[in-house]
């Protein structure tokens, strides 16, 4: 049985959001929120081409879901809400769709109706969204406080990669960026760089290698929290772990007292990370979120970053390893 969004919820001025390699949709409701909805493109069990670069591979909205259920569970509490939702696109989203999209709207050979609208890569027939014939899902993730209430800055992040088939970033061939990351503002107040480890064990459990940069709110000045939105690269891979995405934390071999006693908990159980996430997620509306694959790679992925952190143990000082939580 379908659960569609309640159109009533929204005004009738959907924007499309042109930039990135995805499709986005913000929709505002009676109570002057605002979300940004995400497309279905792919199933659950298409995985991504390892043949492709990050910046082909395309996003999934069960990424940005899972994402938020998995930052619940781990008490980050840094990715905004999102849930699943189903669209009827010819009566949900057609009579409201903005022009660059409607004028896209086409019947495909199978008698699904499909859209891809703009954007600066992958909008195109041939990557458009299709229902089935109309009904699709969608991942719904609520907006930020505008920026005239809470002020954000956005942040080169140390370990963004090259983003190039022929040139490396740094980090990605020298083990030693931590060594100055470290003594420099921002990172050098005790608590963003250990954010950044946070964060990137985060991103290794959901495979996302699309952390490019970061924002903080200016409010708490260099002593806030990244917020962790825009995770539709995760998911995509079942069977591979990529484990370059644990380079703060190979490099750097620090971690919160905090963030490791959450990950051992989840390893010794009773419990397992996957059986929280499989429970969590069969409350969403497009239920299930992650098929059996990707929730054995929650298991598999976490057990890789505590040995990461048991090798750090064995070359250095465990205090200096793990970190008394002073935020």
């Amino acid at each position: 049985m379908y659960m569609t969004v309640s159109i009533h919820l929204l005004l009738f001025f959907p924007e499309e959001n042109t930039g990135g390699t995805q499709l986005k949709i913000t929709v505002r409701f009676s109570n002057e929120g605002r979300a940004v909805v995400k497309f279905m493109r792919y199933p659950r069990e298409v995985e991504a081409d390892e043949n492709r670069y990050i910046f082909d591979d395309i996003e999934r909205h069960i990424a940005e879901i899972a994402a938020f259920h998995l930052d619940k569970i781990l008490g980050f509490y840094r990715v905004p809400p999102t849930i699943g939702r189903w669209f009827n696109i010819t009566a949900d989203l057609e009579p409201i769709l903005p022009k660059s999209i409607a004028d896209t709207l086409f019947k495909s050979p199978a008698g699904n109706l499909c859209f891809f609208g703009e954007c600066d890569y992958y909008c195109d027939s041939a990557h458009a969204f299709c229902g089935h014939p109309d009904m699709i899902e969608g991942s719904v993730q609520s907006y930020l406080p505008s920026r005239n209430i809470a002020k954000r800055r956005s942040w080169y992040q140390p370990w963004r990669r090259s983003y190039s088939k022929f040139h490396k970033a740094y980090w990605e061939e020298n083990d030693d960026l931590c060594d100055s990351i470290r003594h420099e503002s921002p990172f050098n107040n005790g608590k963003l760089l250990l954010d950044m480890v946070d964060a990137h064990t985060f991103d290794f459990l959901t495979g996302n290698k699309d952390r490019h940069s970061f924002a903080t709110f200016k409010e708490y000045g260099n002593y806030t929290f990244p917020i962790m939105y825009d995770n539709g690269r995760g998911f995509g891979r079942q069977t591979y772990d990529a484990m370059s995405i644990l380079a703060p934390l190979k490099q750097c071999c620090v971690i919160r007292k905090s963030t490791l006693l959450k990950y051992l908990k989840l390893y010794i159980g009773p419990e397992r990370l996957s059986a929280l996430m499989e429970k969590t997620l069969e409350s969403d509306p497009i239920a299930p979120v992650l098929i059996k694959p990707h929730l054995n790679a929650l298991d598999r992925r976490l057990i890789k970053i505590l040995q990461i952190v048991a090798d750090c143990v064995d070359r250095f000082p465990v205090k200096s390893v793990v970190i008394f939580d002073r935020f």
